[in-house]
């Protein structure tokens, strides 16, 4: 959402951002607390009291907005098909829980946009506006020339299957550099499942990194192995692989196809065979080629430029003079 925020206000919109009071943007902020809730000294047990907090604010000012855009998932629907405002929300999570079926039953006159394709098939009864893909700056990664190492970025748990990386990279006698978080959630799993393979000599674990050590990895890969197993909505670490020039071998899950130009970008497998196959074909590939591909269909200003026609698109269906007052909010 930072990106899309600081992309929309270059673009000359009035943007008004809903976010935590230690968020950095150009836009008007307007903050229902100090800091991020994800950071260690936020401190928040329950982030529902303070999101209730934000919609309070966001809908006492509602008539100050043209249109809204949410990114808090189904949370403010009641709220919003009460209130009427001319709005659209980004859904960002897995859409397939048995749950949200009758949720989006109820709820299909709300208008929603979806990440991927993928990532919408299992709601073809939600109010689908258009996918839009994210997208980063253009100047956030640069290209490198890779090197003899593969990487894993991201969280450990059981849907990102870092065994399966580190498979490969045994199978293929390279060194698997892995870059992640372990959700207090997941801490069994890891404990139980995948600690004693962090133990293997081809496994150098860096813990979490910040986004410049994330850039130099990246750069420094060969490839990123990104081996989901579950409908992955969207993969973000793909794009960023993309922009350092950094080839992708990613499981055929959720996104992947859409995000990933096979053979281009670079492959799409199965399994661990057809993914240690892939690593002996790297080599094929240009990281100039994948660094522009990146520039060509995942930039942060691609991605604005989309959501300000899908904004156009609602305004204009709401009133009759057919142009964007150049007043939006986020949250």
């Amino acid at each position: 959402m930072s990106y899309l925020t600081e992309e929309l206000v270059a673009l000359g919109h009035d943007v008004t951002l809903f976010a935590s009071g230690d968020s950095r943007s150009r836009a008007r902020l307007i903050a229902p607390c100090a800091r991020a809730l994800g950071s260690s000294s936020a401190s928040v047990i329950d982030p529902l009291p303070i999101h209730y907090l934000m919609l309070e604010d966001v809908y006492r000012r509602i008539d100050q907005f043209d249109l809204v855009h949410f990114h808090l998932e189904h949370l403010h629907f009641p709220l919003t098909r009460r209130h009427h405002p001319t709005s659209v929300t980004t859904v960002h999570g897995r859409l397939d829980l048995p749950y949200l079926s009758s949720l989006y039953d109820e709820y299909r006159d709300i208008p929603v946009v979806s990440i991927s394709d993928a990532q919408r098939e299992p709601l073809p009864q939600a109010a689908w506006l258009a996918t839009v893909p994210h997208g980063i700056p253009l100047d956030l990664h640069r290209e490198g020339d890779g090197g003899d190492y593969l990487v894993f970025l991201g969280r450990i748990s059981p849907e990102k299957r870092i065994d399966r990386a580190i498979a490969i990279a045994e199978a293929s006698g390279l060194k698997l550099k892995v870059a992640a978080k372990i959700d207090g959630i997941d801490a069994a799993y890891f404990k139980r499942e995948i600690a004693p393979l962090m133990t293997k000599r081809c496994v150098e674990y860096l813990g979490e990194i910040d986004d410049d050590d994330k850039s130099e990895l990246l750069r420094g890969a060969r490839a990123l192995v990104f081996p989901v197993d579950w409908p992955e909505p969207f993969g973000l670490v793909m794009v960023e692989a993309m922009a350092c020039g950094t080839p992708v071998i990613a499981y055929r899950r959720g996104a992947v196809p859409e995000v990933i130009d096979d053979g281009i970008t670079g492959f799409i497998v199965d399994d661990l065979d057809t993914a240690t196959a892939a690593v002996g074909k790297l080599g094929e590939l240009s990281r100039r080629a994948i660094r522009e591909r990146f520039e060509a269909r995942f930039s942060a200003s691609a991605m604005a430029r989309a959501y300000v026609d899908v904004y156009r698109g609602l305004i204009d269906a709401r009133v009759s003079t057919p142009r964007l007052d150049q007043s939006v909010t986020l949250n």
